[in-house]
């Protein structure tokens, strides 16, 4: 995936941060991607994008904690048209 910024959410309160990542996230174009570095697993997001969004997201692990979480998130490729 191309064009993707990195977002960095920690030690940030998380009503601040819940309104940048899903802000950016929903801003992504096809193809496009943000990473985001968070302290804690971002999993349950994980878990809401499927539920909620399916088939619109990757979700992938870069670095998998124990201190520092760092996940790329990309927005899937628009269908073809038929």
């Amino acid at each position: 995936m191309s064009g993707s910024q990195i977002i960095d959410v920690r030690g940030m309160a998380p009503d601040q941060r819940h309104p940048l990542i899903f802000g950016s996230l929903f801003g992504l174009q096809p193809g496009e991607s943000v990473e985001i570095l968070n302290d804690h697993d971002p999993k349950p997001l994980s878990y809401m994008l499927a539920a909620e969004h399916p088939g619109k997201f990757t979700f992938e692990y870069i670095a998998n904690g124990p201190v520092d979480w760092h996940v790329r998130i990309g927005r899937t490729e628009a269908p073809a048209q038929a």
